[in-house]
């Protein structure tokens, strides 16, 4: 077994100048008052390995600088590697405002969120997309304002003693296995 090269791994990459030309998994990510720029920053990096259509970020999550005089969060520029570049993003300070431009396109709002109703992350079918994902705070996760706008919510099974993931991680979990259920049914 021999690792591959960069050259190698990215000769069968998008470029970033053909990157938004490509068809994208159809699904926006809503990141709703995430407190970490290292989580932001990761989750930028895993939209990009999963190829999202748009992430939001809402709130008070921290984001990259976006004008001259670097208003936004440079931390969030070092973990996601460029990855701001080829992820189309935008910053809306109000969710529900987000939230209710999205449904207005028709699109369903899923909250990655444990709730009385969640149902497997895994159960999502290809009836499902265009969807909307929606992922909270590190702490308090998706806030009741922004649950009660939402059409359904999922979860990813705990086994341990703790009864979530670091928000970064949960996301790439389910942005995976959104894109596994999509690839295989296309």
């Amino acid at each position: 077994m021999r690792k591959l090269t960069h050259d190698e791994i990215s000769k069968n990459r998008s470029s970033l100048d053909k990157i938004h030309t490509v068809k994208k998994l159809p699904v926006i990510v809503l990141l709703n008052s995430i407190r970490s720029s290292y989580n932001v920053g990761s989750i930028f990096r895993t939209s990009d390995g999963a190829m999202i259509e748009k992430l939001i970020l809402c709130g008070y999550t921290p984001h990259p600088p976006i004008d001259s005089e670097n208003t936004g969060n440079k931390d969030v520029l070092k973990t996601a590697l460029g990855s701001t570049q080829s992820v189309l993003w935008q910053y809306i300070k109000n969710p529900v405002e987000a939230i209710n431009e999205i449904k207005a396109q028709g699109i369903k709002i899923c909250a990655l969120e444990l709730t009385e109703n969640s149902k497997p992350y895994n159960t999502i079918t290809n009836n499902d997309f265009p969807i909307c994902l929606v992922v909270g705070n590190e702490i308090t996760g998706v806030s009741q304002e922004v649950l009660d706008l939402c059409d359904y919510s999922i979860e990813i099974p705990q086994y341990g003693i703790k009864q979530s993931l670091n928000v970064a991680v949960a996301y790439g979990i389910a942005i995976f296995e959104l894109r596994k259920i999509f690839d295989q049914n296309k």
